[in-house]
C-alpha cells in the first residue's frame, strides 16, 4: 500500500466534494487543487558576509525536506555594494507529497507558534487564485534549532492554486484548514 499525506487524503475525500457542492462545479475536475508551494528567502545582509546564504538554504532544505536553491542577483547595484551574480538569497518548490506535508506542518505546528497570531490576512491572494504570504521569522518551524540561528530571517510562501478566483482559492485553503482571520461561510 502506497503512502498517502493526510491533507491529500483529506482533499480527495472530504474537500473535493465541499468544493463541488459549494461552487455548483458539474465536473470534477472544475474542483481547484494545490499546484505548489514556492519558498522564497532574501537574504540582503549576504553581500557582506558569504556564511548567511549557506545557513538560510540549509535552514529552508531542513523546514522543507527538500535542497534548496542559492538565487543571485541580476545587476549590479553600486548603493547597495551588489554586484551581478552575487548570491542574495534562497528558494525552492514544492509540489506533491512534499508539498502536502510541508503544508500540513505549517498548518498545525507552525503557524501557531507565531507570537500574538491572530490569523492569517485575507488580502495575500493576487486575482488569479495564488495566495501569498509572509513569515517574518524562520524560528517558528520545529524543524529548526534556535541555538544554531546565526541571524533571525523571514521567508515568502506562495500557494500556487488551479483555482480561477480568489474565492475559490479562498475556499480552498479555508477547507485545508488556514487558520484566516474572519472565516466567512
Amino acid at each position: 500500500m502506497k503512502y498517502t499525506p493526510r491533507l491529500r487524503k483529506k482533499y480527495l475525500e472530504e474537500i473535493v466534494p465541499k468544493l463541488m457542492k459549494e461552487f455548483q462545479y458539474k465536473n470534477v475536475m472544475e474542483v481547484p487543487k494545490l499546484v505548489k508551494i514556492c519558498l522564497n528567502q532574501g537574504v540582503g545582509d549576504a553581500i557582506a558576509d558569504k556564511k548567511l546564504i549557506e545557513n538560510a538554504v540549509e535552514e529552508m532544505s531542513i523546514v522543507a525536506g527538500q535542497k534548496a536553491v542559492p538565487t543571485v542577483s541580476k545587476k549590479d547595484i553600486s548603493n547597495f555594494k551588489l554586484r551581478r551574480g552575487m548570491p542574495i538569497g534562497c528558494r525552492l518548490t514544492l509540489r506533491r507529497e512534499r508539498m502536502y506535508e510541508f503544508l500540513d506542518r505549517l498548518i498545525s505546528v507552525s503557524i501557531p507558534r507565531v507570537r500574538d497570531f491572530r490569523g492569517i490576512s485575507e488580502k495575500g491572494f493576487d486575482g488569479r487564485g495564488n495566495y501569498t504570504m509572509g513569515v517574518s521569522e524562520q524560528i517558528i518551524f520545529p524543524e529548526i534549532n534556535i541555538d544554531k540561528v546565526s541571524k533571525i530571517m523571514g521567508m515568502d510562501i506562495v500557494f500556487v492554486t488551479t483555482a480561477k478566483t480568489d474565492k475559490e482559492a479562498y475556499a480552498l485553503l479555508r477547507e485545508f484548514g488556514f487558520p484566516f482571520k474572519n472565516i466567512k461561510n
